[in-house]
């Protein structure tokens, strides 16, 4: 490949690595989800994209130091079995076989040395960062091989070992109280090696050159245990994966492969190989969630584990929701929750940190879920500057009002969170920091966006609604949707008017639209998560109480924004259909339009369904899907990588949906970052870059994931949180084939099949015990 991100992504859901060439080596750069350089309280990245995560150390495996090429661009053969999780290679005269072991971190590659004059291979272990060693400890550090970067408050320990003829690198990362560690261990197995170090950032290892087959293998840890000797918890992985050779490990990983894979398919065809397209790409991002998102933490948009370029990552280390649901709001319907725990246990795990969140930034109860946030969530903050933050935020203090205190504070902050999104930038003047706000008060692109705290509740819910475990919803789904709900029937902007409904105030819709009235985000929101909670806690017989304010709550709430409203932010002289929009006036910044495509929140939390009760809301659903293609549908129909409107096309009902947007949408017909690689469109391993350097996703792929299942099959309720119905290929065209298997709420596996347009068969497996409806 001509690019490092253009490698072949190999991982076991915790560590994993792109797989590339030169044509002398093999190259990694090893990844976990698991390894942070900081936590929610850091002072010391307030500039943007400085922060960074994931990364543990670059390894080549050197073939050649003079002669023939090995990986010459020409012949070099490159082949990914996504059903076994293996990388077969071939080059001149070497053959690797590359995989990620499933039971423990650990990737193998099996090199297989075929040339006539064997060379030495090597395998070099380097550090991602480097920097002068500090005056006082130049001396200290070069004996004991440390690197030591540190940047204001925050350092980074990286420091190379030798053991037993295994080379070992370390990281420790401490701010404050903050500690979290990683390590990358190497071992060759199968014939004799030695070990040294090549100088102040690497360390090295060579095999004993001859014909025939041996192992490299890579393990790595990580910790946020300051206690914890992280270097040895590698190197008993790399052990455990010794002891079984590349053998026992590839038929162990095989048993977990091909177990996965059966837990649903889909597999499609049609006469011009669209369809077959469209099946090549859903499989793979299959693959790429197990191999990414196994972990404690989930994948990141920007990059999940497959960065190559060190600490470099565009949008750095903090999570957007927006981003993060694009791969997993598609996964329910696949019957592979596993894929789904590293998500729900990191918002999970930011409970306590969200519930002091709603309180302090908010003056409200419940939980606050912040759009943008670092992986434990939104610090503490002291007592004062919380209450004028509340009073700033929710417009009860002038912005220009704001003291010296308040911003000095705001200084170290970073401005991509959702609490401190107002600054727009920053730059050092003569020495010091100064930043800027956006011109629009406290509002930012995410600062006010309050919708997200509820969509992570549903889905949630929405996992109960798969599965109908009793279990998952009384001790994990319930406190989410109680606390979203909560959050918002106690937040000072909600309040009940004149005309007897409840209204917000002063939020946006999306990034796009500041401080507006009764937005689409938000109202959406409201409905669907306070429907869920009444429905969940009348199963669980708890909050008995509270059922009678969340249902006069929920009768009560003002209509979704509309443009026949007169106060719909909506174009000047607008005189179609009523669709919907982002919401009302008055709004701080944010003109007229649809809602945000890369959102849909209607449809989302479940208004706009084939089988809605509300007729009225459904022909505006399909009103606002026609407006939003200018043009009609065709074969080129662009679709963006973060859009749902493929998604809100298959939701109604519309073949073509299938037909242009949901290809289109993989295809990225107009790739959409000029400044990254290949301009962001789809690089040869079906990945873009379209959120910048280094931040590699396969956004788009979930996106059209989820369109493709509700075109297959719909198991939605007449409203939120009812009793679901099962649909068939509401969304089909008739001239695909396509059979699947696929989980629908209620807890049915649905296995079904059409053939030249004509249903042949369904048949369900009842998971929980439900009762089946089914149109």
């Amino acid at each position: 490949m001509p690019r490092s991100e253009e490698g072949i992504p190999v991982g076991n859901g915790r560590m994993g690595s792109l797989v590339w060439t030169t044509p002398a080596s093999m190259k990694f750069q090893i990844n976990r989800a698991d390894v942070y350089a900081n936590n929610s309280y850091t002072n010391s990245f307030f500039e943007r994209h400085a922060d960074y995560c994931c990364g543990c150390g670059y390894v080549d495996i050197d073939f050649v130091q003079f002669g023939e090429d090995v990986f010459p661009n020409e012949g070099t053969r490159q082949h990914l079995s996504v059903y076994d999780a293996l990388l077969n290679m071939t080059g001149r005269g070497v053959d690797a076989k590359v995989m990620a072991w499933h039971a423990q971190d650990v990737m193998a590659v099996e090199v297989t040395e075929r040339r006539e004059q064997p060379a030495p291979v090597s395998v070099g272990l380097k550090m991602l960062r480097y920097g002068p060693r500090p005056f006082s400890e130049a001396e200290a550090s070069t004996r004991q091989n440390i690197v030591t970067v540190e940047s204001k408050n925050h350092k980074v320990i990286s420091q190379l070992h030798i053991r037993d003829a295994k080379i070992l690198l370390t990281q420790d990362f401490r701010e404050g109280n903050y500690c979290c560690k990683s390590a990358v261990a190497i071992g060759v197995a199968g014939r004799p090696s030695k070990a040294w170090i090549e100088g102040d950032s690497e360390v090295r290892l060579a095999a004993q050159p001859g014909k025939g087959t041996f192992t490299v293998l890579i393990a790595s840890a990580a910790t946020f245990d300051p206690k914890e000797d992280v270097g040895a918890s590698a190197l008993r992985q790399l052990d455990a994966a010794a002891a079984k050779g590349f053998g026992e490990l590839a038929k162990d990983n095989q048993g977990w492969w091909h177990d996965f894979w059966s837990k649903g398919f889909v597999h499609l065809q049609s006469a011009d190989g669209t369809a077959q397209y469209v099946e090549q790409n859903y499989t793979y991002y299959l693959y790429v969630m197990a191999a990414c998102s196994r972990g404690k933490y989930p994948a990141k948009f920007n990059g999940m584990l497959w960065n190559t370029g060190g600490d470099q990552r565009a949008w750095g280390g903090q999570h957007w929701y927006a981003n993060l649901s694009c791969c997993y709001e598609a996964l329910p319907a696949t019957n592979r929750f596993e894929l789904m725990d590293p998500m729900y246990d990191m918002y999970s795990g930011m409970y306590d940190a969200s519930v002091e969140a709603a309180r302090q930034q908010w003056g409200s109860k419940g939980m606050f879920i912040a759009e943008t946030s670092w992986f434990d969530g939104l610090a503490k903050l002291p007592d004062d500057i919380a209450a004028e933050m509340q009073d700033l935020y929710l417009l009860r203090k002038p912005w220009e009002q704001r003291s010296a205190k308040f911003m000095d504070y705001a200084l170290t902050k970073h401005p991509h969170s959702s609490r401190w999104n107002w600054i727009a930038k920053g730059e050092w003047v003569n020495g010091r920091y100064v930043i800027v706000d956006r011109g629009a008060g406290p509002f930012g692109a995410v600062n006010h966006i309050l919708g997200s705290n509820a969509k992570i509740a549903y889905l949630y819910w929405r996992r109960y609604e798969f599965t109908m475990d009793r279990e998952w919803l009384k001790n994990r789904a319930y406190p989410m949707l109680k606390g979203a709900t909560e959050f918002y029937r106690n937040f000072p902007n909600v309040k009940k008017g004149a005309d007897g409904k409840y209204h917000i105030h002063h939020v946006n819709s999306n990034e796009s639209v500041y401080g507006a009235r009764d937005t689409d985000e938000d109202m959406s929101a409201m409905r669907g998560v306070t429907a869920a909670v009444i429905r969940a806690s009348e199963i669980l017989g708890v909050d008995a109480d509270l059922r009678p304010a969340w249902k006069e709550f929920l009768a009560n709430l003002a209509p979704l924004p509309t443009t026949d409203d007169p106060q719909a932010l909506k174009p000047e002289n607008y005189q179609g259909p009523r669709t919907f929009t982002r919401g009302l006036k008055p709004a701080v910044r944010g003109g007229g339009g649809g809602p945000d495509g890369n959102s849909l929140p209607m449809w989302f939390f479940d208004l706009c369904v084939l089988e809605a009760r509300d007729k009225e809301t459904l022909q505006t659903a399909n009103n606002t899907f026609d407006a939003s293609i200018r043009g009609g549908m065709g074969p080129k129909t662009s679709v963006s990588v973060l859009s749902k409107i493929a998604i809100a096309g298959t939701n109604i009902g519309r073949a073509d949906a299938v037909r242009y947007l949901i290809p289109n949408q993989m295809k990225a017909l107009r790739p959409e970052r000029g400044t990254a690689y290949q301009s962001g469109g789809v690089l040869a391993n079906r990945m873009t870059l379209r959120e910048g350097p280094q931040a590699l996703d396969a956004q788009r792929l979930g996106r059209a994931s989820e369109a493709l299942h509700l075109a297959l099959l719909q198991s939605f309720a007449p409203e939120p949180a009812g009793d679901p119905i099962l649909h068939v290929f509401g969304a089909w065209p008739k001239e695909w084939d396509a059979e699947y298997k696929l989980l629908a709420r209620g807890g049915f596996l649905v296995t079904s099949s059409m053939r030249a347009g004509q249903l042949e068969f369904v048949e369900l497996q009842s998971m929980a015990g439900e009762q089946c409806r089914l149109r």
